[in-house]
């Protein structure tokens, strides 16, 4: 194994508790500043807008930034309100979305995985490395949105290698969702690591399982150490 790309939301960290509270302090900013728009659109009624969003464009599959910037425009001018404060609103989203709980054996792992393969990260959604405060641990940053194109679409699989300069064949794409990650690097090429944290049964429906399963982040440093340490 010559490198390694690694999915970010729910491998190194827990993402729901960091959307919720983006959701609420989002809110919270509204109630305080625009009433009319928080009593309209309460957090469900703002998620049920921006999923009927993503259903309305497709061709925003890969941009979660832009599908929430419509939301927002949409929620303002249903209420009357056709000067949206979109820089400020999502800088208040942004910042609390990155505000991240990493898990206790992410960081450790990270420190011991770089000191010797290069890391790409691969995601499908807004994480912020420098927000989060992880960028050294990553040679490249690869996202959805800058990319075009979604996981388990192999096209961003192969952006990542070439960013890495290293064949696929020679690449372990280490993240936690079956399909997402494991099969979608298995279709791109690349080996896969499915980081299982909560004891998941492998979903037959997907296949064969991953060439690799794993409790955490640890045990990824340990089993590259053990086998690939040269």
């Amino acid at each position: 194994m010559l490198a390694l790309t690694l999915d970010l939301d729910d491998t190194l960290w827990p993402v729901m508790p960091a959307l919720e509270r983006a959701d609420s302090e989002l809110d919270a900013y509204l109630r305080a500043h625009y009433p009319t728009v928080a009593a309209a659109w309460p957090i469900p009624a703002m998620r049920e807008l921006r999923a009927k969003v993503a259903l309305e464009r497709p061709d925003l599959a890969h941009d979660f930034t832009t599908q929430r910037h419509i939301t927002l425009q949409q929620a303002f001018a249903a209420c009357g309100i056709h000067e949206v404060p979109l820089d400020t609103l999502w800088n208040i989203y942004f910042n609390a979305r990155n505000s991240v709980d990493l898990y206790p054996d992410s960081l450790p792992a990270l420190a011991r995985i770089t000191a010797r393969w290069p890391i790409a990260s691969l995601t499908n959604g807004n994480a912020d490395l420098d927000r989060i405060g992880i960028r050294e641990h990553f040679a490249h940053h690869v996202c959805a949105r800058d990319s075009g194109t979604l996981k388990p679409d192999r096209r961003i699989f192969h952006l990542a290698a070439e960013q890495l300069g290293i064949a696929p064949r020679h690449i372990l794409h280490v993240g936690d969702d079956p399909e997402l990650d494991v099969v979608g690097a298995r279709d791109a090429g690349l080996h896969a690591a499915w980081i299982n944290r909560t004891g998941e049964r492998w979903p037959n429906a997907l296949g064969a399982a991953p060439d690799l399963e794993l409790h955490d982040m640890t045990a990824l440093a340990d089993w590259l150490e053990a086998h690939h340490a040269s």
